[in-house]
């Protein structure tokens, strides 16, 4: 088995950084990505501006690998993700060559001859990689260790608040979105529903206000769940990131202002399509009528999948690596940062199975590309046998002044997060409102 390559699944910012590590520490690897080209996921929110600068977006193996070739690593600014790609992703693929394979969909995972469910053997036989190409054709790669860094953006969560879509939801779905919007311009003069707390959600808020700021008519309703807006509007001067603490200040400044109506408390039940637009219906029986289109922005989920034929240890809630769950925990997880993890965390039962990035967060929010960068980095460490790199934590997060959910879901008067007061409401610079984006994508 120490022949055969590590398998990396994703071409993203977590896989392409773990291959840059194990490459620096000389293993072999075959990088498997189903899109057409690097970060295929992150292209699609190209139109997206980050709230990490450029410093907390590259990875230190993936530098080294890349200046030998002239290229030198921006060191200000805040990047769309069409300019992450470009200027940093998309190189360092380039700089990996035909260790990526592109178009190619892992349909499964397993060990060679054994399903789940067989003892004996297990640990000795290597790992079976079943993927599927462009032109349907199946194939099946033999690794010793497989590196699962494909992310949870192909499975958003519904706007259904039970985590099942609404009644209706299905069959309205020409007119819901789950995806932050490149251009809003369409929606001038409709009134418009985003359902959601998390940043993706604020970003969606902020483009449509200026939309309704600009065209008279144009209607935003923010629906929240929580009885409490508390945590929408972040840790202000609190937050190490400042351009998360100002996404939350301008949110706030929209509500104020009455570009948008926020509504808390309110979960969706059903959806229904009438002649005057869609009506949005609450579990307690209210309604938000003549929408004309809805944003339904509540998170992802990890996709499993392809690895139940492996012994993987998920947290029962979050569907997160299990050895991590208590530290991301959006229901108790306190104000501050969360600390890195590694390789010892993130171990699975199956050896030499390693879930990385926002995979291993599985539904909860807040994830960082720095976190997911030193995850990689203790495991590859962990894979080339150096265990004591593989133990030390090399990382410093940024404090984020909020809670991730902390406090009583029905309760509007708790939680730990900042006071509004904190929040300097109208210190944001004045300027278009280009959306930023935290990596949990940073998404939530």
């Amino acid at each position: 088995m120490s022949e055969l390559p590590v398998v990396v699944i994703g071409a993203g910012p977590q896989g392409l950084a773990a291959a840059a590590h194990l490459v620096e520490r000389g293993e072999e690897v075959i990088v498997v990505e189903r899109g057409s080209g690097p970060a295929s996921a992150v292209a699609e929110w190209g139109h997206v501006r980050l709230f990490s600068a450029w410093p907390e977006l590259t990875d230190a193996a993936a530098r080294r690998l890349l200046e030998p070739t002239g290229w030198s690593a921006p060191t200000s600014g805040y990047p769309t993700g069409a300019e992450w790609v470009s200027d940093y992703l998309a190189p360092l693929a380039d700089a990996l060559g035909e260790r990526i394979q592109y178009l190619t969909t892992v349909t499964g995972v397993a060990r060679q001859g054994r399903d789940k469910a067989v003892d004996a053997g297990r640990r000795s036989q290597p790992f079976v990689v079943h993927t599927v190409d462009a032109a349907n054709r199946e194939s099946r790669l033999l690794a010793r260790a497989v590196v699962d860094a494909s992310g949870t953006w192909g499975l958003p969560n519904p706007a259904g608040a039970d985590g099942y879509p609404a009644v209706g939801e299905a069959e309205a779905s020409d007119l819901i979105s789950y995806r932050i919007p490149a251009d809003v311009s369409e929606l001038a003069g409709a009134h418009i529903v985003v359902v959601g707390a998390g940043h993706s959600a604020t970003h969606t808020v902020l483009r449509l206000s200026e939309l309704a700021r600009r065209s008279p008519g144009t209607r935003v309703t923010w629906l929240l769940r929580r009885g409490s807006a508390a945590n929408v509007f972040g840790g202000g001067a609190g937050d190490g990131l400042p351009e998360r603490a100002a996404l939350g200040s301008r949110a706030r400044t929209m509500i104020d202002d009455g570009v948008v109506e926020l509504v808390t408390g309110f979960r969706v039940a059903e959806i229904h399509r009438t002649e005057a637009g869609l009506t949005v219906v609450a579990e307690d029986g209210r309604e938000v009528t003549a929408v004309g289109r809805v944003f339904a922005l509540t998170g992802f989920r990890p996709d499993t999948g392809i690895l139940r034929e492996l012994r993987i240890d998920l947290d029962r809630a979050l569907e997160a690596v299990a050895g991590i769950a208590s530290e991301i925990d959006p229901n108790v997880h306190s104000c501050g940062s969360v600390a890195a993890t590694g390789a010892r965390q993130l171990a699975q039962p199956e050896a030499d199975l390693f879930i990385v990035g926002a995979k291993s967060y599985g539904r909860a929010p807040t994830f960082l590309a720095l976190t997911g960068y030193e995850q990689v980095r203790s495991v590859a460490a962990h894979l080339a046998g150096d265990q004591d790199a593989a133990a030390r934590n090399e990382l410093t997060l940024p404090e984020t002044g909020v809670c991730g959910g902390s406090g009583e879901f029905d309760d509007a008067s708790s939680g730990c997060c900042a006071a509004p007061t904190l929040l300097q409401i109208g210190s944001a610079p004045a300027r278009p409102l280009a959306p930023a984006l935290s990596l949990t994508l940073e998404t939530s």
